[in-house]
């Protein structure tokens, strides 16, 4: 017989919704989803459920939206399976800058009215849990309606989201003290990602601040230097949210739900900075002159403005409800740096890794790593002008071996060094309780020579993936004029990818590559790159490499048939990939996975 659902989730695809479907699994409870579509959503929860260790036995996903009007678009059928719900949750909201004053309140006060006057159908329920926002809900008489004039001032200041969010959380509060609906209120500050993962997957608001930090488009900050945007990491707030019914004795309030403990604005984003090694913004700028200046010119959406303010909140309440939970709030600074990793390893929402990772201090470089960091089978460097996303398809030949991945300084993701590739190398590696496979492509190869070469007990195997310092000067990648920096600057994917294998890429190749576009666009990136292209030329740097790897045993090199050999390799072992130009890495990853496999078997 088929478990009936207890508790009832709307917007449970969302960031704040999946979360809380997650803790609420978690705590045993058996739970409905109601999504849009669920052929395309439910698998796709249920998926990402698996991923993050949740079992999804008593987990029902079930057809409804908050515009279907007041059955929420569920059928008489579904409808009478959720006749026990207990509790209800409505995570769902349209969040989104931009848009008109009819599509934010159809979702945002329509829809969450329909929610109440459902939940009031529910003959047991014992709590409806309505999130709303940290900005609304500061009056403690809410009307609804209000004038029409009141509230076209209030959408023509705020904004159509926040305005939605202003209107429909009065008129929720309103609506369930008619109907008699036991309600709770939660109002999350910022929303960042998991406490320990960074994970998030939602990019605008206080993340698109930190995207224009990394990609070097913030001069300077709008505020004073006692602006206060709270953030909430989203494995708290779900916790919080799956412990109100049990533990929020008194339906009716609503609770400000934000760590106190975040720094004031100017001061998190130079803790960010710091972590992503990126210059932080010198100046303040009022938000008052911020609001003259267009959007051009500032960059600044203007509806996140009103975000912008000294305002402390009342945390009171939410902080006796997470005591009774026994619930703590991770260290918000380490939140935030795991949080800006994942944005980072996301690409913002452009160009999710493949292996997700983050940064850590090598050689004095903010560096960008991922992978297994203490026993990996295999080390793997990048050549020019790619980063570690470059070696995904390579990676997914490999089975479940652990593997490094590291971007090169001053390339990539990486911040510059002051000392060499050698030095910073053998500082990376020294952690390191395994003898792994250094793998190498085209400027990565030097590195990763000289170090097998003064560190040969320290390394199980080297493969070289087209090897600079043998080919012809000014071959394939060298001499395609799109690597001159001013074009790297500019290059999309598919012309970066084009350039790199010939012809028109693969999606699997434009993937591998599109991480690595974005970074040559942030300043300074792609004039590092052309600086190493240079250093490539010199005769004496190709005759000493050449020279070391006669010296150095356990070598492989992997090349491609379009991008020939001109230097002696010696004994050296030579796998040529058919077809392959400098980046049979990313044209045949099998290739040169099946090479690497058999280095790590001698």
């Amino acid at each position: 017989m088929e478990e009936k659902p207890d508790t009832a989730v709307f917007g449970a695809t969302g960031l704040i919704g999946k979360w809380t479907v997650r803790r609420l699994l978690g705590e045993g409870r058996a739970v409905a989803a109601v999504v849009r579509d669920p052929a395309r959503s439910g698998p796709a929860l249920r998926g990402w459920l698996h991923e993050n260790h949740t079992g999804t036995d008593r987990l029902t996903v079930l057809a409804g939206e908050l515009t279907g009007g007041p059955v929420l678009g569920l059928s008489a059928a579904d409808d009478a399976r959720l006749t026990g719900v207990r509790d209800v949750f409505n995570t769902a909201a349209l969040y989104r800058f931009g848009m008109r004053r009819a599509e934010a309140a159809a979702v945002n006060v329509e829809g969450a009215l329909d929610v109440v006057r459902w939940a009031a159908t529910r003959p047991g329920l014992r709590r409806l849990v309505h999130v709303s926002g940290y900005r609304v809900g500061l009056e403690t008489d809410p009307r609804h309606p209000m004038p029409e004039a009141e509230l076209a001032g209030i959408y023509r200041r705020k904004g159509a989201y926040e305005g939605s969010k202003i209107e429909g959380d009065a008129a929720v509060r309103v609506a369930a003290a008619e109907l008699g609906v036991p309600l709770t209120v939660v109002n999350p500050s910022s929303v960042i990602g998991h406490s320990v993962t960074g994970e998030s997957g939602q990019y605008i608001g206080l993340a698109a601040l930190v995207e224009q930090l990394w990609t070097g488009r913030l001069p300077a900050l709008p505020g004073t230097a006692r602006t206060f945007v709270p953030v909430v990491t989203v494995d708290h707030l779900a916790a919080f949210m799956a412990a109100i019914p049990d533990h929020d004795g008194d339906p009716g309030g609503a609770h400000w739900v934000l760590d106190e403990r975040t720094p004031h604005l100017p001061e998190l984003v130079g803790l960010l900075a710091g972590h992503l090694g990126v210059p932080a913004p010198k100046r303040l700028v009022p938000v008052s002159l911020v609001r003259r200046l267009p959007k051009a010119v500032t960059r600044a959406e203007p509806e996140t403005l009103g975000f912008l303010t000294e305002d402390r909140y009342d945390t009171a309440t939410a902080e006796r409800i997470a005591d009774s939970a026994g619930l703590r709030q991770a260290p918000v600074e380490t939140a935030l740096r795991r949080w800006a990793d994942r944005l980072v390893a996301d690409g913002f929402g452009a160009a999710p890794s493949a292996l997700p990772g983050g940064f850590a201090e090598v050689a004095g470089a903010r560096t960008y790593l991922a992978g297994e960091r203490t026993v990996p089978e295999f080390v793997f460097l990048h050549g020019i002008p790619l980063d570690g996303e470059s070696w995904r398809g390579v990676l997914g030949q490999l089975g479940d071996s652990p593997a490094l991945v590291a971007d090169l300084p001053g390339l990539g993701r990486s911040a510059p060094t002051a000392v060499t590739d050698l030095e910073w190398l053998t500082e990376l590696l020294a952690p390191l309780e395994s003898r792994p496979v250094l793998v190498a492509h085209s400027a990565g190869c030097a590195p990763a020579l000289r170090y097998a070469g003064t560190h040969p007990d320290r390394v199980g195997g080297v493969v070289l993936v087209s090897p600079y310092f043998l080919q012809e000067k000014g071959s394939a990648v060298l001499r395609t004029p799109a690597l001159a920096a001013p074009m790297l600057r500019r290059a999309s994917p598919a012309r970066l990818a084009s350039a790199l294998v010939g012809g028109t890429p693969s999606p699997e190749v434009l993937h591998a590559v599109t991480s690595a576009a974005a970074q040559l666009a942030r300043p300074g990136v792609a004039r590092r790159n052309a600086r190493r292209l240079r250093e490539a030329h010199r005769a004496g740097e190709r005759v000493a490499l050449t020279a070391l790897l006669g010296r150095v045993v356990g070598v492989r090199i992997v090349a491609g048939e379009r991008d020939r050999l001109v230097g002696d390799p010696g004994s050296v072992p030579v796998a040529t990939v058919p077809g392959a130009g400098h980046c049979p890495q990313l044209s045949d990853p099998a290739a040169v996975g099946a090479v690497i496999r058999e280095a790590a078997r001698h």
